[in-house]
């Protein structure tokens, strides 16, 4: 692949491309490509540390008179695996992965994972190619525009309280979450979980933390239900 063009469609000037394909090298490809020396998830590590603190200062600024607990919902929904997949895949960064055979077939809910943990490699990155600065206005241009329709759509809310409450007045039932599957290693883990209504399966959602994977599973058992 010829990652300085990947960088030109980033708009971005890398000083050291490596660093670049290290970040959009999934670990499944090197089992399949014995040369290639590093995998993304050091980079997705200290990308996540940085998108962090960036949104957190983003988010502090742009609203002086809000609540912790406000900015709290909007970071949540601003930098969870959807928002951030979504972003990457605007920017075209599926076209940039070296994956297996096997993970580049599967084009479904773990793709999104695939192209979050990307975009948080690619952070990392450009932090360490160029320094905070160049990370933070990255974000600043391609991340934080999303904000006003997030807002705007109050996605920022909590699936789960949401989908508890409307069961409980339409069904009289609290619903309850059930661990499915752990993937991955420890400091990567990936979890499916179920939201039941007594014992029947309502929808599954995956996350990288169970309570991602809990609001991921709400979220879509709102959308199943159409509640």
């Amino acid at each position: 692949m010829d990652f300085g063009a990947h960088a030109n469609t980033l708009g971005l000037t890398f000083k050291n491309l490596k660093l670049l394909e290290e970040a959009f090298t999934h670990r499944s490809y090197l089992n399949e490509h014995k040369s290639s020396e590093a995998h993304n998830e050091r980079l997705e590590f200290l990308g996540d540390a940085v998108l962090e603190l960036s949104a957190t200062h983003f988010l502090f600024h742009k609203y002086p008179e809000k609540s912790e607990g406000d900015l709290t919902a909007y970071r949540a929904a601003l930098v969870n695996t959807y928002s951030i997949a979504e972003v990457a895949d605007a920017l075209g960064v599926n076209d940039m992965l070296l994956l297996s055979k096997g993970e580049r077939r599967d084009t479904g809910r773990a793709r999104q994972i695939i192209l979050a943990n990307a975009f948080e490699a690619l952070v990392g990155a450009l932090y360490l190619d160029q320094g905070y600065d160049a990370a933070d206005a990255f974000l600043n241009k391609h991340l934080y525009p999303k904000l006003d329709g997030i807002i705007a759509a109050r996605s920022y809310q909590d699936a789960k309280s949401k989908f508890q409450e409307t069961a409980q007045n339409k069904k009289g039932i609290t619903p309850n979450y059930k661990t499915i599957r752990e993937d991955g290693p420890d400091h990567d883990r990936e979890f499916t979980v179920g939201v039941y209504l007594e014992e029947k399966e309502i929808a599954r959602g995956i996350g990288k933390s169970k309570q991602e994977a809990e609001q991921s599973a709400a979220q879509n058992a709102l959308e199943k239900t159409n509640w």
